[in-house]
């Protein structure tokens, strides 16, 4: 057994004499205490003030809790739940304040939350913040949560596999920017072998195959060559937009019949499951791809941080020297790495065409590729963080989709515009250090030359 096999815990470094920790311990502030409670503070503040003291008396907004079908006995759980707009906004807004002051009770203490405390506070604010915008932005309408959940799902899948390929790759210390371009190959290669062979599980099985291709040039040039890997993944998008638009004009486009077919994988629904107010269909009415995410997440995880193959490629990413000194081929385990994050990308790629029964368009990864890369860094790397930040990034999105449909005369009349800058704002906060600091690994993106 070598000594990265051994995964017991290593001995905590000393810190330097005079120096504070930068984590901070028990009766120490550490660096930059003070830039999550002051960021909350003027988020809440923006909440209560804009959504709230702004709002109009006399309007209400309505939340659909329950749908017609629903699992719902004896009606128990009421459909609409109308709330006045101004009175919820403002409530929901001094909790959000709440929220951030227990923040500067505890950094004056010098006892910051850590870890899920701090997460779970910041998940927290962000409820509190989401519903009071949601009050004022709906106001005079209905938030129907099921259909905003089911829409932000939707949108989240391809994301999350873009994200989780990254996290593959770039945990073996491979930058993979060419996301976009294996996101592309995936909808392209599922549209075309699908409508070949009338099937689009045939398609579904080509998806993960196409993006190998872009993949495999990712590592020959990166690893093989060691070329500097972001340029390397921009031409790659760069390739991969330029070669299916060829194919797309010059044969799809000719005969869509044959080559470029709207196929969609069947929805796969779990009784009763499926019926549960609100969650029912966004977890359990969904098709393939959605199971396959909630899996290949869960398999991730694990295999990363509870496995001796997770170790050596974390090994790899941090400190290759030291893995090629045990015994761990570094080429051939970011080789790997590369090759099936590529795969998993492919995944996201057939979402967007046989995941929702569309056919393949000139550059319809629109993209999505970069803002996988995104989430994955707001993720910190991190399989569940990814999946999280892709739900966070589709549910703006899908919030623009709900607010620009609705009737004129309602709602708070938002430009959609300013909606789409909300989950970048959250990226830049988040690398900022706002939400705790994103730590890459120390190998990522340093070709390795065997001495």
């Amino acid at each position: 057994m070598t000594a990265l096999d051994q995964t017991g815990p290593a001995a905590a470094p000393t810190p330097e004499p005079g120096r504070a920790s930068a984590s901070g311990g028990a009766g120490e502030r550490p660096r930059r205490w003070w830039l999550l409670p002051t960021v909350l503070t003027a988020l809440a503040l923006i909440a209560l003030l804009v959504f709230g003291m702004l709002a109009p008396s006399g309007v209400q907004t309505a939340y659909r809790i329950a749908a017609p079908g629903d699992l719902n006995p004896g009606g128990i759980i009421p459909g609409d739940v109308p709330v006045p707009t101004k009175v919820a906004a403002i409530v929901l807004a001094v909790l959000a304040l709440a929220v951030a002051a227990y923040l500067w009770v505890r950094a004056a203490r010098g006892a910051m939350p850590r870890g899920r405390a701090r997460v779970a506070v910041i998940v927290g604010f962000g409820v509190l913040w989401v519903l009071s915008f949601l009050t004022w932005a709906f106001k005079g309408a209905t938030v129907d949560l099921g259909a905003l959940l089911q829409t932000m799902m939707l949108l989240a899948v391809p994301l999350a596999f873009g994200a989780l390929s990254g996290v593959l790759s770039e945990r073996a210390g491979v930058i993979n920017i060419a996301i976009e371009g294996q996101l592309l190959f995936g909808a392209f290669g599922a549209v075309l072998v699908g409508s070949l062979t009338g099937s689009a599980w045939a398609g579904l099985v080509a998806a993960p195959i196409m993006a190998l291709v872009i993949g495999a040039l990712l590592a020959l040039f990166a690893i093989g060559y060691q070329v500097q890997q972001i340029i390397v993944g921009v031409v790659l998008n760069v390739f991969a937009i330029g070669l299916t638009s060829f194919f797309f004009g010059t044969v799809m486009k000719q005969n869509p019949g044959m080559f470029n077919q709207p196929l969609r994988l069947p929805t796969i629904r779990i009784p009763l499951l499926a019926d549960i107010p609100i969650i029912g269909r966004v977890l359990f009415e969904q098709t393939v791809l959605v199971y396959l995410m909630w899996i290949i997440v869960a398999v991730l995880t694990v295999a990363l941080f509870r496995t001796r193959w997770g170790l050596r490629v974390r090994a790899v990413g941090e400190h290759p020297r030291a893995a090629d000194t045990v015994g761990i081929d570094v080429s051939r385990t970011r080789w790997s790495n590369v090759l099936l994050g590529s795969a998993v990308a492919g995944l996201g790629g057939a979402t967007l065409t046989i995941g929702t029964g569309v056919a393949f368009g000139e550059e319809m990864s629109a993209g999505k590729g970069y803002i996988a890369l995104a989430a994955m860094i707001l993720g910190r790397y991190h399989p569940v963080g990814a999946l999280l930040a892709a739900l966070l990034f589709a549910f703006a999105d899908a919030l623009q989709l709900n607010l620009s449909s609705l009737p004129s005369g309602t709602g708070a009349g938002i430009p959609s515009q300013f909606l789409l800058m909300l989950p970048y704002i959250v990226t830049l906060f988040a690398v900022a250090g706002v939400v705790g600091r994103v730590r890459v690994p120390a190998a990522d993106g340093v070709p390795y030359v065997k001495q």
